[in-house]
């Protein structure tokens, strides 16, 4: 598949971006457990959840999705640079026909520029794109208490997504952030476990709200 080009920006300063930021090779231990992880699953309109912990921790995932061919890849701690040097253990593997990528959560906490964020989000999109992957979702990194003295850059980065989305039909993003707030625009106090970083039951309620009508039909 010809590869789209999403933003003009990004073309003309991808050359002077570092596409990697930590050494992926440290969830090399992690990520082995999905080598040959393709053939426990029907052929069948795959779909791919992956990302960092927000995924990874989602230990009700399938009960969430009983009628879809879902496979849960997330692996905790990871940013959009460790999907990408992973992809195709986590990823390409499975033949999906459809993927959700949760990643800028530890992008936006590890110091990485909006603009570096969303190169790394583009190349993974668009080689994902390019084998054929019919859908993507890109989840917006979500607000915490944890994290919220980041606020801003999470918008920001989130608005990049949204737009990247935009301006083609294969890609959707999944607001979850907004559904995260109080009226006030505080994020919610009640949705995370201890660390005020990961969720509980009631945050993964209120995603799938915004993602289960993304899903491709079973």
């Amino acid at each position: 598949m010809k590869k789209t080009n999403y933003l003009l920006i990004i073309l003309l300063l991808i050359t002077s971006i570092d596409l990697f930021g930590q050494d992926p090779l440290r969830f090399a231990e992690e990520v082995k457990k999905f080598e040959n992880a393709s053939v426990q699953y029907p052929t069948q309109n795959r779909i791919v959840f992956t990302g960092s912990s927000s995924i990874r921790l989602w230990v009700d995932f399938k009960s969430y999705f009983p009628e879809h061919n879902v496979i849960n890849t997330g692996f905790g701690g990871s940013e959009t640079s460790d999907l990408i040097h992973y992809k195709d253990l986590l990823i390409s593997q499975f033949n999906p026909k459809q993927v959700f990528i949760y990643e800028g959560d530890n992008d936006v906490n590890s110091g990485k520029s909006g603009l570096q964020i969303l190169a790394d989000m583009n190349k993974l999109v668009n080689d994902l794109l390019e084998e054929g992957v019919e859908n993507i979702v890109i989840i917006a990194p979500k607000p915490s208490i944890a994290r919220w003295e980041l606020k801003e850059k999470y918008e920001k980065v989130n608005a990049s997504f949204k737009a990247m989305a935009d301006l083609s039909p294969n890609i959707q993003f999944a607001d979850v952030w907004t559904p995260m707030l109080n009226e006030d625009g505080k994020v919610k106090s009640d949705i995370f476990v201890e660390d005020n970083l990961h969720m509980n039951k009631k945050g993964y309620d209120i995603w799938i709200k915004v993602i289960g009508p993304l899903l491709i039909k079973p």
